[in-house]
């Protein structure tokens, strides 16, 4: 095992600690005005990275993170497991009940808010690719897959929240965004994970073909089989183990082992860990208690290291490219809303009710960002690209709640 040096275990003590108290100072700062937290996470960040630190003070940036060093090395290693944590939780968000309780309108909701989003998304980037900074012909197809993909996954935690600021939550709207919500997750990360394997980009070195069948036989198995089983593990550990230490690392463990096998298969671990999440949050016997256990673990600690290190990674002013943002607005606005806003209106609810749902299902928040982010490591799109999705995903968690309840109160 590698050991770190002195000044590594200084440097990745004051990097942990200046994270953590920025990131909680600036979502606190979110909070008071009615933001997700996320945001103030990611604006913290953008203070402390090259885009304000480094312009105003370059040396001290240099002497806070610097370029090379095993603190960095150990810093990128937090931060990975906090992906893989942050779509653990989203997973433990999905209700399966739900999904089955809306029937045929939570199916039709979320397939056109799906095929239209993911249709305007690949279309303009596909035919356009040199806009976007897509130069290979051989990665167009690639890239137009994963904006299609980008455009069309939402942002299961900040609607919740949104319907929650509302009080629609439990209405039958509500109850249907979610469930549209979650299956546009399940099928955008599946399709998302096997857009990784098409560019080479996995750990696994069995063939795409076999790593795709064993990706959907691990959905398949965990949603069903795997399910009962660990309905069946859970009331041993609630009895047996302390609580809620017991649960909480079981639960985790079994976070971090699921996420191992899709990476040894070739899949990114974030699907293997949201999987994960989505059958034991199903279970009876993981309390509401002990899932706000888990999340208040992973959302005041390790969620802000992951969106506070966004604003570290680019210069935001520098690639910051107007028209590419505007444009990727354009089409996420664009089809999300009238995707979803026609998936609810062919579900029976009326025009009024139907745009509501669109404007609803257009918050993109966190998991956007964590797409763009795992885009961006394996190189299939630039910085400025990212920094477009990534203001995208701001600007569209910040407005699909105003613009909910104004069409809802017109």
């Amino acid at each position: 095992m590698g050991k770190l040096s002195h000044a590594d275990v200084v440097h990745l003590l004051i990097q942990l600690s200046a994270m953590l108290v920025m990131g909680r100072l600036f979502a606190e700062a979110a909070r008071k005005i009615h933001q997700p937290a996320v945001i103030g996470e990611i604006i913290a960040g953008i203070l402390l990275g090259p885009t304000v630190l480094g312009m105003l003070q370059p040396e001290w940036f240099e002497a806070l993170f610097p370029p090379a060093s095993g603190a960095g090395v150990v810093l990128t290693g937090f931060v990975q497991v906090a992906v893989v944590m942050l779509l653990f939780i989203a997973g433990l968000e999905v209700d399966l009940h739900i999904v089955w309780q809306q029937g045929r309108q939570a199916v039709t909701t979320s397939t056109v808010g799906l095929v239209v989003p993911f249709s305007v998304g690949f279309t303009f980037p596909y035919f356009f690719s040199d806009f976007f900074g897509i130069n290979d012909v051989n990665a167009k197809l690639t890239f137009a897959l994963f904006m299609g993909t980008a455009m069309a996954i939402t942002a299961l935690p900040v609607i919740v929240r949104i319907l929650m600021d509302l009080n629609l939550f439990k209405s039958k709207m509500g109850l249907l965004v979610v469930a549209s919500a979650m299956v546009d997750d399940l099928v955008g990360w599946l399709i998302f994970s096997v857009i990784l394997g098409l560019i080479g980009k996995n750990s696994g070195s069995m063939p795409l073909i076999n790593t795709i069948i064993l990706t959907i036989g691990y959905a398949v198995f965990m949603l069903t089989i795997g399910r009962g089983m660990l309905n069946k593990l859970l009331p041993w550990v609630n009895k047996k183990l302390a609580w809620p230490g017991g649960v909480l690392s079981i639960s985790l463990a079994l976070c971090f082992l699921a996420g191992a096998f899709t990476e040894y298969i070739g899949i990114h671990a974030i699907f293997g860990a949201f999987i994960m999440g989505v059958a034991l949050g199903d279970s009876e016997h993981f309390s509401e208690r002990a899932k706000e256990i888990v999340h208040q673990f992973i959302n005041n600690i390790f969620a802000p290291l992951f969106f506070v290190s966004i604003g570290l990674r680019v210069n935001f002013i520098a690639n910051f490219d107007l028209v590419l943002t505007l444009v990727i607005l354009l089409i996420a606005f664009t089809g999300k809303i009238i995707g979803s806003g026609l998936g609810a209106r062919l579900g029976g609810f009326s025009w009024k009710e139907s745009v509501a749902v669109g404007f609803g299902m257009n918050a993109r928040g966190a998991m956007e960002i964590i797409l763009g982010l795992i885009a961006l490591e394996n190189g299939l799109i630039n910085e400025k690209v990212f920094v477009s999705l990534v203001i995208m995903a701001l600007i569209t968690s910040m407005t699909s709640g105003p613009l909910m309840k104004w069409t809802l109160n017109r």
